[in-house]
């Protein structure tokens, strides 16, 4: 693996220096314009946000696959907090779709009063940490995860990239009863697709009609978006990304945690998550 890149922290967080900077991150905060139609995916990292980068521009373009056929998932739906949001976003014609893994406090300012829609994913930790712990064996701008076992308790003290898990879903579950607010789960949407995008039209204020929707879920097929080049970063060259140690499209399922978790860890991160959880009844299962 190769050295990654000196760290920032910002805000308490600590952000990898390939793609985010001082200057982006404050960009973000400070100077970002939100428009009321703006439409935002938000994400704790490894939680489905490539899949949803695939899945929102096909509700846009009605089932019409030539958007994520022709162009890089980072280009359709641009991240507000990396370097070059700046020259993506601010003269991209409404409604812009818009990534991000910010927290909800760091989000910008002139976010609380626009009515600019958000699609929020969340998904099993224990599959978060496991996907993450992968994604940082390959991706060599990340710091060394160690062992299973050291990076299971970093994740759990929100000592890894994009802080911690429990703070950033903690930030946004207050907005969960908004009318701009929408709060997915990877596994409802991995259970029940279409009636996950008919929700999605829903509240985009989209009608699919039923190729569309026929269009949309096979495209957002785990395969095919694996095989797909504009989503699945084989773009990026191994010194980068070594895909060889893994894909950054891996599995694309839920439970997988059980093919790495001890006894152990299993009992303490239950006991740690019904803690940090408690009086939230978050709507997705952690067994």
């Amino acid at each position: 693996m190769g050295e990654p890149q000196p760290n920032i922290v910002h805000e308490g967080i600590l952000w990898p220096t390939h793609v985010h900077s001082e200057e982006s991150l404050r960009y973000a905060r400070e100077e970002f314009q939100v428009r009321g139609d703006d439409v935002f995916i938000v994400t704790y990292p490894k939680s489905g946000t490539t899949w949803m980068q695939e899945i929102v521009p096909l509700i846009y373009s009605n089932g019409d696959l030539t958007p994520v056929l022709t162009i890089q998932s980072w280009q359709r739906v641009p991240w507000l907090e990396h370097k070059y949001s700046k020259m993506l976003l601010e003269n991209r014609p409404s409604p812009r779709l818009i990534t991000t893994h910010l927290p909800y406090h760091l989000m910008p300012k002139s976010f609380d009063t626009s009515k600019a829609k958000v699609i929020y994913v969340a998904r099993n930790p224990k599959d978060v940490l496991v996907s993450f712990f992968h994604y940082h064996n390959m991706a060599t701008f990340l710091e060394n995860p160690g062992t299973f076992e050291e990076f299971f308790h970093r994740f759990l003290e929100g000592k890894v990239m994009f802080g911690c898990w429990f703070d950033h879903v903690k930030s946004w579950w207050p907005l969960k009863d908004q009318d701009n607010f929408l709060f997915l789960t990877y596994e409802e949407t991995l259970q029940d697709m279409r009636g996950v995008l008919v929700k999605l039209g829903e509240f985009l204020g989209k009608q699919l009609s039923d190729n569309a929707i026929e269009a949309i879920v096979n495209q957002s097929k785990f395969n095919n978006m694996k095989h797909n080049k504009m989503s699945n970063y084989s773009f990026v060259p191994k010194e980068l990304m070594d895909q060889t140690k893994s894909n950054f499209l891996r599995k694309g399922i839920a439970g997988d945690w059980k093919n790495h978790f001890t006894t152990a860890q299993t009992e303490y991160f239950n006991s740690l998550f019904a803690e940090r959880t408690k009086g939230l009844n978050f709507t997705f299962c952690n067994d």
